[in-house]
């Protein structure tokens, strides 16, 4: 058994925190919206899962303190735009040799840190161990105890390994990999081919754009990897095609919900409204471009999706704009030009 802390109280923290608890760990929840805490002390659900009775050995705690003290394992499921703030709150009470696990999905703007940077940065322990944990994982589904898997994602391969070992019960299957810039690189990036993604389905473009959108997408995403010395398998594996698969194609992505908005013409302050949660593409945005720029990589889907969000392009031009281009080959090679 494992003392785990969930800093996090939202859709993802909370599905996570009843599955650990299931396995037989002790696992705490904290919030830092008070309100949250005294709904689940009250009812003993989530209001997004209100028909999941959640385990009442789960504790719940304002108190950020009881939540980091003496776990084996410190799981970040805040908003990207917050973990550098909750890093600052717990850090009095993370101790050498920790196991921290983010599993937020971002890359910060002005920085252009990934969430385990992020921590690292404000920690500024080497001894801490830090893992991603990434994939095609809606909580929708986890919280119902459907068939899941995921990537445990480290620079310690024990650390990676023990994080697999916990979070391995009955309806998920966890695998490691030790590119966890790559892993944090594709849970952030997916989101905004997600965008693009639903934007097309509010257009009405049909289901042979969304498949253009995703292949394409990957390739954008793994194009920057490569030049950032990520590994290329990653972008094939669960935290690439595999997340954005599900991301680009679910009901339950909030982002290509949000897209879908944006392409039926709702404004994108008024769809991030709608959707009632944090829109992680839109976030990404900023440091995907600056990225794309830095390491002079071209990211057409992402410039389009950028060029949308801040009104430089009209929704209904973008797709013309996107088939409209240049035509090059496929395959990347020294032989052939890159698309």
């Amino acid at each position: 058994m494992m003392n785990i802390g969930v800093l996090g109280a939202g859709t993802w923290g909370v599905a996570l925190a009843r599955m650990l608890c299931n396995a037989g760990n002790s696992v705490t929840v904290w919030s830092a919206i008070e309100k949250e805490i005294d709904n689940l002390l009250a009812t003993g659900r989530h209001p997004i899962f209100f028909d999941v009775d959640l385990p009442k050995q789960i504790v719940y705690t304002k108190d950020i303190r009881e939540a980091c003290s003496g776990m084996d394992i410190l799981v970040f499921a805040v908003p990207s735009p917050f973990v550098r703030a909750t890093t600052r709150k717990a850090a009095p009470y993370i101790v050498d040799g920790q196991i921290i696990v983010d599993v937020a999905k971002g890359i910060e703007s002005e920085t252009l840190y990934t969430m385990t940077e992020i921590i690292a940065d404000e920690l500024r322990n080497p001894t801490v161990k830090l893992v991603a944990l990434s994939g095609p994982t809606h909580a929708e589904e986890v919280i119902k105890d459907l068939p899941t898997t995921i990537t445990s994602a480290s620079n310690d391969v024990e650390a990676a390994a023990t994080v697999q070992k916990v979070f391995t019960v009955g309806c998920m299957r966890v695998y490691t990999n030790d590119d966890i810039r790559g892993v944090e690189l594709c849970g952030a990036l997916k989101n905004v081919i997600a965008l693009a993604s639903g934007i097309a389905t509010g257009l009405g473009c049909g289901d042979n754009a969304k498949a253009a959108l995703i292949t394409r997408g990957i390739a954008e995403i793994s194009r920057l990897g490569i030049a950032m010395g990520c590994r290329e398998q990653t972008f094939g594996g669960l935290a690439g095609i595999g997340d954005l698969i599900v991301t680009a194609t679910s009901m339950h992505s909030r982002n290509n919900r949000c897209g879908m908005l944006i392409g039926q013409g709702v404004a994108v302050d008024k769809a991030i409204e709608q959707v009632g949660m944090v829109v992680e593409g839109i976030n990404a945005l900023p440091a995907a471009i600056r990225l794309a720029q830095k390491y002079t990589v071209e990211m057409p889907i992402v410039e389009t999706v950028d060029a949308i969000c801040n009104g430089r392009v009209a929704v209904s031009k973008a797709i013309q704009m996107l088939m409209s281009r240049e035509l090059k080959c496929e395959l990347s090679s020294s032989a052939f030009n890159h698309i």
